[in-house]
């Protein structure tokens, strides 16, 4: 079998992103007519068209787009390996993608821990728009919010926590207490991107003629528990996210029964960083002071699965 050779590879990578014989020749340092080399030498390898004219210029024929997709892949692969040489050394830099309610309550308070214990490692953060989004290219690690679902993508498991209803004190007392689910219908709700948890709180409860759907969305779990903690209704909330403002004293859980939300909290990336050793750092010890933590340790029957 006959291989195509690494420069030819990164030739048709350039030319795929960069639209041009000229833009792929600048920017790996070989002349127009090297480039052009380079693209029928591999098409000669490969046996199939990889590009065609259009006017003046070239574009990526039906093949050269789909084996350009995999050598973009393969070349991502190869320049994650270098990092392996020397498996001991955790460094470079590392973004982070944390939904801002774990990142709020919980990363944020725990995340000098890593840096003092991996001093090498340039450590970026960012928070995505919504919970499951996994799609920021500039993004190494992904701690998403949601069923699971990312196809192509490497998945672990990290948390799964019981919800339940919470509001603050003096929302209790403006309508003179709460002794059974059926008093929620005199109050506001607060939801975190959709009613879903409401839903299913109301199902397990077993309350009838309860509507739900009524209150305010919010795209993130931090807002939805500022806005509870301020009196403005009433949320669902956990022990990671309503912990801290339970023990406080500024929320209170309501009633005895709580769910298991279809969305969990899960480590996503790219099969192809996956395996890189700051990576895979930055998990085991998320995970190591998980199992530490008061809030996961109170989280719930199944507050926390990773290992």
């Amino acid at each position: 079998m006959r291989f195509p050779s690494m420069t030819a590879l990164r030739v048709l990578d350039a030319v795929a992103r960069l639209g041009s014989l000229s833009g792929a020749a600048s920017e790996l340092s070989l002349t127009r007519s090297a480039v052009s080399h380079q693209l029928h030498s591999l098409e000669d390898c490969l046996g199939i068209p990889l590009t065609e004219r259009v006017g003046r210029g070239i574009a990526l024929t039906y093949h050269g787009e789909c084996f350009a997709r995999e050598t973009q892949r393969a070349l991502a692969i190869l320049n994650e390996a270098r990092r392996f040489a020397n498996a001991e050394e955790v460094a470079g830099r590392l973004c982070v993608s944390c939904t801002p309610g774990f990142a709020t309550y919980w990363l944020c308070h725990q995340i000098g821990k890593f840096q003092r214990a991996h001093p090498q490692v340039e450590l970026n953060l960012v928070s995505p728009r919504i919970p499951d989004d996994v799609t920021n290219r500039d993004v190494d690690l992904f701690i998403a919010y949601g069923v699971g679902d990312w196809p192509d993508l490497h998945v672990d498991l990290i948390a799964t926590l019981d919800t339940f209803p919470v509001c603050s004190p003096s929302l209790i007392n403006s309508v003179g207490g709460l002794d059974s689910p059926e008093d929620l219908a005199s109050l506001p709700f607060l939801h975190m991107v959709d009613h879903s948890d409401w839903l299913l709180w109301v199902a397990a409860a077993g309350v009838r003629d309860l509507n739900v759907r009524n209150g305010i969305v919010f795209s993130d779990a931090h807002l939805v528990q500022s806005a509870a903690i301020a009196g403005q209704g009433v949320a669902m909330g956990d022990a990671l996210v309503s912990g801290d403002a339970m023990a406080k004293g500024q929320l209170v859980r309501l009633f005895n029964v709580a769910i298991e939300p279809p969305n969990r909290y899960y480590f996503v990336s790219d099969p192809a960083k996956t395996e890189r050793p700051d990576v895979r750092a930055f998990k085991a010890w998320m995970k190591a002071e998980l199992r530490m933590s008061e809030q996961f340790r109170k989280g719930g029957r199944n507050a926390l699965i990773g290992e």
